[in-house]
């Protein structure tokens, strides 16, 4: 059975701050594969409340979130099932954030991962807060550089208010694209 300590040291590595965009944000067949190995048997119990407990600690919370909000997308990377846990992640980070504040008992690189279920959703009231949470780390240089986390989440809220939506899930999740939506997914930056 894995731990939540056992969850956050695959995924972090020695320390809670490193922040590693390459290997969290871009497609590595290598780094989904060891997901799937390590964690995937984990995601179903998950989504089903089976840890719900871990979320009493901060450090439970977040790994609980990277669980729903994070492997999916690694694990069913280009398939509908990468969305299928957004809205239990999102329930879970907002009790984290909103009611137990254990975003503030983390280091910036860690609270950001319970910010971005907020930025994952299709939803302007939760880009809003995904925005709101992401300037609280207007302090930390990694975050504010320009291309920093900030930066990601202020480019997911424009795309959600522009369309709605986020128009390069449509073909994964079967939506038709509009003429708009098609015109920017043709250019280079649409995919963040």
């Amino acid at each position: 059975m894995s731990t939540p300590a056992g969850l956050l040291d695959f995924w972090f590595g020695a320390e809670l701050e490193t922040w590693q965009l390459e290997r969290w944000f871009k497609p590595n067949p290598g780094f989904d594969a060891a997901c799937r190995e390590r964690f995937g048997t984990l995601l179903a119990p998950a989504r089903e409340g089976a840890f719900d407990g871990w979320a009493a600690t901060p450090e439970g919370a977040l790994a609980l979130c990277l669980l729903l909000d994070q492997f999916p997308r690694n694990l069913h990377r280009g398939t509908p099932e990468a969305f299928a846990a957004d809205p239990a992640a999102r329930r879970l980070a907002r009790a984290a954030v909103l009611r137990d504040r254990h975003d503030l008992a983390l280091p910036p690189t860690a609270r950001c991962f319970l910010y971005l279920p907020f930025e994952h959703g299709e939803a302007m009231a939760d880009q809003d807060l995904s925005v709101a949470l992401f300037e609280g780390l207007r302090d930390d240089p990694v975050h504010a550089a320009p291309g920093g986390s900030i930066d990601y989440a202020w480019k997911h809220r424009e795309v959600i208010r522009r369309f709605g939506r986020f128009p390069h899930r449509n073909a994964i999740l079967g939506r038709a694209s509009t003429p708009e939506e098609q015109a920017y997914l043709a250019q280079p930056e649409a995919g963040f």
